[in-house]
């Protein structure tokens, strides 16, 4: 499959850059995006000469979420339309969970609503210290359902519910805090942090790091296909609601929604 929206590049070490590339669009998760991912995240799985793989993106922004033009589809669409392109949200952060190799998050920007989501399913996540972060689904009348499982096995419930609902931005050091992110990096020194998380699993034997990984989601919560029908079922009755169509076209109208005060 050729790719549009992603670019991989494989070293001789056998580790792989797979980096969102749509600079212009803050690599908004388009369906496009969302089915070139789950395409590479199954075929980095299974290629055995690839050892570690890091999520990167290009341009100013790691990652602005969902593309508001493909969700403002979706808020038009039949409901047999809009359960498709929610699964197809779903199995991508499914995919890219579930692939063997370890995933290594290079941040270099800011990441809202999805790309939060993209963060939760890396092993590891390297960010610099001025990137932001927000869960900002709740603004536009809709909720973060199909990245929700990740964030919350990452973050705990306790520490999601601290940015989960409230849509505000927060900062790298909170992301920590969160869980969200391992270590800070100033920008020039990004790379060489990302390196010395590569590095180790070049001495680990693969099918044994495949294994340990599999393990830690066996142990993990529980994220298999009742959950992720649950959060397709819950996304699917807010967008059926009144706020989101709403919320949306508040955005591209460029005025505040109805709720918003002031």
């Amino acid at each position: 499959m050729s790719y549009d929206t992603i670019r991989i590049e494989t070293d001789t070490r056998g580790v792989s850059a797979l980096t969102l590339a749509l600079p212009e669009k803050r690599n908004a998760l388009s369906e496009r995006m969302l089915e070139e991912l789950t395409d590479a995240a199954g075929a980095l799985s299974a290629d055995d000469e690839v050892r570690v793989v890091i999520l990167a993106a290009e341009g100013p922004a790691f990652c602005a979420g969902g593309d508001l033009g493909w969700m403002r589809q979706q808020i038009d669409a039949d409901a047999a339309t809009r359960r498709a392109g929610a699964r197809k949200l779903a199995m991508m952060l499914h995919a890219m969970n579930t692939m063997t190799k370890p995933l290594i998050g290079r941040v270099h920007g800011n990441a809202f609503g999805g790309g939060v989501g993209m963060m939760s399913v890396c092993d590891v996540v390297v960010a610099v210290r001025e990137a932001k972060f927000g869960l900002t689904e709740t603004k536009l009348g809709l909720i973060p359902a199909t990245i929700g499982p990740y964030v919350l096995a990452r973050m705990g419930e306790d520490k999601a519910r601290r940015v989960f609902m409230s849509g505000r931005i927060f900062g790298a050091e909170e992301a920590v805090t969160l869980n969200l992110v391992a270590r800070l990096a100033d920008p020039g020194d990004l790379d060489a942090l990302i390196a010395a998380e590569v590095a180790p699993y070049l001495d680990c034997a693969p099918s044994a790091v495949a294994e340990a990984k599999r393990l830690t989601r066996a142990l993990g919560p529980r994220i298999d296909e009742a959950v992720i029908d649950d959060t397709i079922d819950r996304l699917i009755a807010v967008w059926e609601g009144d706020e989101a169509p709403e919320g949306i076209a508040a955005f591209f109208d460029k005025r505040k929604p109805r709720w918003q005060q002031g």
